[in-house]
């Protein structure tokens, strides 16, 4: 059976939450499955992202991509944020991360948008590399700086 993404909606909450979760442990937080589900239920709930799920044939949930709206003022256009790609450790290799972004990419198409950008840990080799193999260029123009307002 081939894989397809689907646009997950609060009928799939349970299985994003818990994909988020891993991937939120993926980047070094500790787990907490009920902040991960209440935070992906505000995001359904108030239609601040768009996410996308892939399940196998079973209905497991194999990975998620979640992208949010932003806008450029220089180019007056719409661009879309891929913030989160994750799929579980089975999944890899059967190109569910690839199917996620090109569904990401599909999504902006169909919505105007100009682009889609994303941030990476600068060791996170693998998926720099699908992220290449499918045409994404690694900016050098510009540089990202974060203000952290929960330290004091």
């Amino acid at each position: 059976m081939t894989l397809q993404a689907l646009r997950a909606t609060t009928i799939h909450l349970d299985a994003v939450a818990k994909l988020f979760d891993a991937y939120r442990g993926f980047y070094g937080q500790p787990s907490n499955l009920e902040q991960s589900r209440t935070f992906i239920a505000e995001r359904m709930a108030f239609n601040e992202s768009a996410i996308f799920l892939v399940e196998d044939e079973s209905g497991e949930a194999l990975g998620f991509v979640q992208l949010y709206p932003t806008f450029s003022s220089i180019d007056a256009h719409r661009t879309w944020l891929l913030s989160d790609l994750f799929t579980t450790p089975a999944a890899r290799g059967r190109g569910v991360g690839r199917l996620l972004m090109n569904t990401a990419r599909d999504f902006a198409v169909e919505t105007g948008a100009k682009g889609l950008v994303l941030e990476t840990a600068t060791d996170n080799f693998t998926a720099q590399g699908l992220y290449e193999s499918l045409g994404w260029v690694r900016d050098t123009g510009y540089y990202t700086y974060l203000l952290d307002l929960r330290q004091g």
